[in-house]
């Protein structure tokens, strides 16, 4: 990504977010596209460029891609299949604009699927069977309460901090007529605190709730956008990212993230400081996280998250707006597709179409993903995306 305004992103879609919804990958994708074309009035014939995401519920399909051309009646000229988790929504992005700008497509739709809630289990590999399987760490939650152990015992955790961000999510969720049914009720900080410990120091509500769902924006060049007379766009001026951060130290600080060079870089490239983002959607499959994404980006110092959360004002009225679709916390996580549920809601916030949620002056917004957690490691991938209006 370089510093500009020349590629804009013209158009978003979102379907409802359901545990077990019974419908397909292909099927929730469909529906994406038809939010998008009704939304921007483009002919799908525009369209030739696709930027999917891998998913838990059609790993097995090495033609992933390829079949869901098909199904959505697409004939790109350029097509990419992400395989970085949770990151590969604004991934793609970056993806995309590199693809326009060397004139290999021109309009890209960036889709995101995936029905995990309502398919088979699905195997990793890696590391799984010699050291996580073995002793009962059956996937992220684990490996999660092991990282928020070492930070406890590094820095202290304050579980007001956790409540806190718990609460102003949940807030945010009964807000969005997409969130997931089940999570769309009150929370208050004293209910936090009384849920159950899953994975010490982990409780049930500091973690995700797999869902299905389905997401996707539309990228193009900026003078195309304006061609077509696009009602509304917002640009890609800043991003970062990086793949198994100090994966060859055999013994890493596991408390530090690949943000603390994703989002220095992001934030160069967009001529920023933590100072002027204006409201930020980070990756939020378990609150430890949002504490080391604010330590690691700058917005704070190391260890010092949980106060600028009990200091900072992140409701949606407030100086820095956290998630507030409600996140993949309290909104629900639709499998490898919850990254695009932050991105989804940036864009929204951005276009000035999330209601009564609607935060004042939107105009800029980081959006950050994360992709896998490996054992006795910080996650695998870290990246950061910087949406700005002119």
């Amino acid at each position: 990504m370089r510093k500009g305004y020349d590629i804009a992103v013209i158009g978003y879609g979102e379907t409802r977010i359901a545990l077990r919804g019974g419908r397909s990958s292909y099927e929730l994708a469909a529906e994406v596209l038809e939010q998008i074309l009704e939304q921007t009035g483009i002919d799908k014939s525009e369209i030739d460029g696709l930027a999917i995401g891998e998913t838990m519920s059609e790993t097995s399909n090495p033609f992933w891609g390829v079949y869901m051309c098909e199904m959505l009646g697409l004939t790109p000229s350029w097509m990419q299949v992400n395989g970085i988790g949770g990151a590969s929504g604004i991934g793609a992005i970056a993806r995309a604009a590199s693809a326009i700008r060397d004139g290999v497509c021109e309009m890209v739709l960036v889709l995101l699927a995936d029905a995990q809630s309502s398919s088979r289990p699905t195997e990793q590999g890696a590391y799984r069977h010699e050291f996580m399987y073995p002793v009962g760490l059956r996937g992220p939650v684990g490996a999660f309460g092991l990282l928020s152990q070492r930070y406890r015992h590094q820095y202290g955790l304050n579980e007001r901090a956790l409540a806190r961000l718990a609460v102003t999510q949940r807030r945010h969720a009964l807000m969005n007529p997409n969130a997931c049914e089940k999570l769309r009720v009150p929370l208050t900080e004293e209910e936090y605190l009384a849920s159950k410990i899953v994975s010490e120091p982990l409780r049930i509500l500091d973690s995700v709730m797999v869902c299905d769902g389905a997401n996707g924006v539309l990228v193009t060049s900026t003078d195309k956008a304006k061609k077509l007379g696009a009602r509304k766009m917002v640009h890609p001026v800043g991003y970062g990212e990086i793949t198994n951060f100090r994966g060859t130290d055999m013994l890493p600080d596991v408390t530090v993230s690949g943000f603390s060079v994703a989002g220095p870089k992001a934030l160069a490239q967009a001529a920023m400081t933590p100072r002027d983002i204006r409201m930020i959607h980070p990756y939020d499959d378990f609150l430890i996280a949002l504490l080391m994404t604010f330590e690691d980006i700058g917005f704070c110092a190391k260890g010092a998250g949980a106060q600028f959360v009990l200091d900072t004002d992140l409701s949606w009225r407030g100086t820095l707006p956290l998630n507030t679709s409600g996140g993949q916390i309290s909104a629900g996580q639709a499998g490898l597709a919850g990254g695009g549920t932050n991105l989804v809601e940036a864009v929204r916030q951005m276009f000035g179409e999330a209601g009564e949620r609607q935060v004042a002056d939107p105009r800029n917004a980081m959006v950050t993903g994360i992709g896998v957690i490996p054992y006795g490691r910080n996650w695998g991938v870290s990246n950061v995306l910087i949406l700005a209006q002119p």
